[in-house]
């Protein structure tokens, strides 16, 4: 199974979440991951999405069918060697008084992640990077009681020189935030 991210440029309404998420249901498309975002436009929303699957004329055409909604202003299918993108994982640790301390130094340079919180008894965490770099991180994290664990969804931007502003319709006045 191939990973595809897609990403929707919309107008900011309420709804649009769920005319988009049916799309994907009535195919009986799992989506991996959804996020959705502000962007540098005022009143405009990025919904970035991935899915896996086999076949990329599906996708082309799932891409065709949410460019039909209302509110959608453009849709784009990525693979993921044509984008940059990155997760993040939250992971609050146990460090109760006499149990083993957390090796600070190894969390910041052997796994790029930091130290984002500490309480009297647990630390947070935080991971930034791929899904596999973060499962990773998560595994080394075993050795210790991991409270909560919790990733976002991907987030993405195009390899391509252009801009959301390229491919947005002409007509409406794109305020920058």
């Amino acid at each position: 199974m191939t990973n595809y991210t897609i990403s929707i440029f919309t107008m900011n309404t309420v709804g649009l979440l769920n005319r988009i998420t049916i799309i994907f249901t009535r195919r009986r498309v799992n989506i991996e991951s959804l996020t959705v975002s502000e962007t540098e436009r005022k009143g405009v929303s990025r919904f970035t999405i991935v899915i896996k699957q086999e076949n990329r004329e599906f996708v082309e055409k799932l891409v065709r069918q949410i460019r039909k909604v209302t509110d959608v202003l453009a849709v784009f299918g990525y693979l993921d060697d044509e984008i940059v993108f990155n997760e993040i994982g939250l992971f609050k640790i146990a460090t109760p008084l006499g149990g083993t301390p957390v090796d600070v130094k190894t969390i910041n340079l052997d796994w790029n992640a930091k130290i984002v919180h500490f309480g009297l008894d647990y630390v947070v965490v935080e991971k930034n990077g791929s899904e596999e770099e973060i499962q990773e991180f998560y595994t080394y994290l075993k050795k210790w009681e991991i409270l909560e664990y919790v990733k976002s969804g991907r987030v993405a931007v195009g390899k391509t020189e252009k801009g959301l502003v390229e491919f947005l319709p002409e007509e409406g006045n794109w305020e920058i935030v």
